[in-house]
């Protein structure tokens, strides 16, 4: 079994951890580029031995590297090398897909990470979906993000951001005919109550999930991830409720 390194990358934080070692959180933000994390990361980690390294990326990730630039961070993203960066084999993945990935069950699946942004994945049966839902038009003008993200808590406080969560989850989870919702993010500690059949994630289930891309092997990629060598998601049971939305 390999010692993994796992870094989730957020707008606000990193979160960085392996077995054995306490969760280290990084502040990130606007002016946080890729090299400007990898070298934040290896300050933070100097004396840990790790044989490779998870990244989850707030983002599409096509052939095993970020296909466009963060949306809450700074530039660099797509060009870094970075296996030369971290000297170790690196495998990247959304960020939303990796802690969905820990998170697992079985049957079908929906995660929403509520963050500085949305992020979101589907696990149907096994098979590992990453999303992009955060920026499709919501209402009046404004995406999904915008009303459940860190920008919709601060201007519309917390009770209507409340009342928007459990509107969108009700919503995506009947899109998605999903079986259960699992919530993560560092926004979800601000909620007054959870949306009906949900439960919670935690920084825990991203570092698992990181260490999943490396204990399991490789049975089917979805293109969106092609070159992550995304795995197939365990299925120890399935959940003890099902979802029954409008």
């Amino acid at each position: 079994m390999k010692n993994v390194l796992v870094i989730d990358v957020g707008g606000t934080n990193l979160k960085v951890c392996m077995r054995g070692k306490a969760l280290l959180k990084i502040p990130s933000g606007k002016k946080m580029t890729a090299s400007g994390m990898a070298a934040a990361v290896l300050k933070s980690v100097n004396g840990w031995t790790y044989d490779a390294v998870s990244i989850g990326f707030p983002g599409t990730v096509k052939n095993g590297k970020p296909s466009h630039e963060p949306h809450n961070l700074s530039g660099g993203w797509t060009r870094l090398n970075y296996e030369r960066a971290f000297g170790k084999p690196v495998k990247i993945l959304n960020d939303a897909a990796m802690q969905a990935l820990g998170a697992y069950q079985g049957g079908r699946m929906l995660f929403l990470g509520l963050g500085t942004g949305l992020g979101s994945a589907l696990i149907a049966e096994g098979v590992l979906m990453p999303l992009e839902l955060a920026h499709l038009p919501y209402r009046r003008g404004k995406t999904y993000e915008d009303y459940v993200g860190l920008r919709g808590f601060r201007r519309m406080g917390r009770r209507k951001w409340t009342h928007h969560v459990h509107k969108v989850v009700a919503l995506l989870a009947a899109a998605m005919e999903a079986d259960e919702v699992v919530l993560g993010g560092g926004q979800t500690k601000k909620l007054t109550r959870l949306p009906p059949q949900t439960r919670l994630s935690s920084n825990e289930y991203a570092i698992r999930g990181g260490q999943k891309l490396w204990d399991q092997p490789s049975r089917r990629t979805p293109a969106s991830a092609r070159g992550t060598e995304t795995p197939h998601a365990t299925r120890p049971r399935r959940p003890a409720h099902r979802s029954h939305h409008p």
